[in-house]
């Protein structure tokens, strides 16, 4: 007996951040599955989907917002739910990767925690990953299935080139380590010079930048300042200081993952920045709201990576052969 079956598209939402889920699933023009979600008494969290997903292809949206560890807990169980479900491949889309900044090793008897995520999301039964910028590439290689790495970059530039194109630019790198992602913001920028901020960082406290000083020419130009995240804003805010030192005309911060722990918020309003750009892939709940702070919504692109692996299309063709 032959049969042959039609593909049938699913979308879910974790409750991190369900605005975000909600915005795609609109995009794509399909409903969110109904998920009946919930904390026991002790914290153990339970999922069961409200309908069948027997043979579907699965898109389990989360994002890991703070606190974080409860909210990847409920992505791997929302993961295992639809395995154990029969669900014909499951997609987890993560616009923010949780631990993606352990990487690697800098000290003895630390973890990589990084490849433990990816390990925990093959185990609970995910067949493939989407994410945004992570905060190293390599991390793509710690899933043992097809990793979609998705760039804020186009979004972000094409903002950043509307408002400030008429303008002397120069795009500035918080560190050496990530020039190369500075060398694409230049190319869409028409080639604007670049710079790169020297810094020290301590490796036995978090957070803590020692020393910065500029390598390159900034003196009389906007410097677009671009980070993959901002934390407790340290490290940019020091850089934005930096840049102004040197003779910089003003400072516009661009960054994909708006993490905001505190103190950040203060550092960013009393900072020498001008405007801070970023995007959605994190909740920024009101309180977290200020009057230089643009948010760019990422959802036009997770709907059109979810349609391209829906549709066995290219991912790659979203960025010029890039990604």
């Amino acid at each position: 007996m032959k049969k042959t079956t039609e593909k049938n598209m699913m979308v879910f939402s974790g409750r991190a951040y369900p605005e975000l889920a909600e915005e795609v699933a609109e995009l794509l023009e399909c409903g969110l599955v109904p998920t009946n979600a919930r904390a026991f008494a002790n914290g153990e969290l339970y999922v069961r989907y409200e309908e069948s997903v027997r043979g579907c292809d699965a898109f389990v949206i989360q994002s890991h917002t703070a606190p974080i560890n409860e909210w990847i807990m409920e992505h791997l169980i929302m993961v295992d739910a639809l395995k154990r479900a029969s669900a014909k491949r499951i997609t987890v889309v993560m616009p923010f990767y949780g631990y993606a900044r352990q990487d690697k090793k800098h000290r003895g008897r630390e973890p990589i925690s990084a490849r433990l995520m990816a390990d925990l999301f093959k185990t609970a039964g995910a067949d493939r990953l989407i994410t945004v910028d992570l905060h190293a590439d390599q991390i793509q290689g710690f899933f043992d299935g097809p990793v979609d790495h998705l760039m804020a970059l186009p979004i972000l530039t094409d903002y950043v080139k509307a408002k400030y194109g008429d303008q002397q630019l120069a795009v500035v790198s918080p560190d050496a380590g990530r020039i190369k992602v500075a060398e694409r913001w230049s190319a869409r920028l028409g080639g604007a010079p670049l710079a790169f901020i020297h810094k020290t960082r301590r490796i036995d406290v978090a957070n803590e930048v020692v020393a910065n000083r500029v390598v390159g020419e900034v003196a009389g130009k906007i410097c677009i300042l671009t980070d993959d995240m901002i934390d407790t804003g340290g490290t940019i805010v020091k850089a934005a200081e930096a840049c102004m030192a040197e003779g910089a005309a003003g400072v516009i911060i661009a960054a994909t993952h708006p993490i905001l722990s505190d103190p950040a918020i203060d550092r960013l309003k009393n900072s020498t920045a001008m405007e801070v750009v970023v995007t959605n892939t994190l909740p920024i709940p009101a309180e977290k709201q200020f009057d230089k702070l643009t948010t760019l919504s990422i959802a036009p692109l997770l709907s059109r990576a979810i349609r391209e692996v829906f549709e066995d299309g290219s991912v790659t063709s979203m960025f010029d052969g890039h990604a």
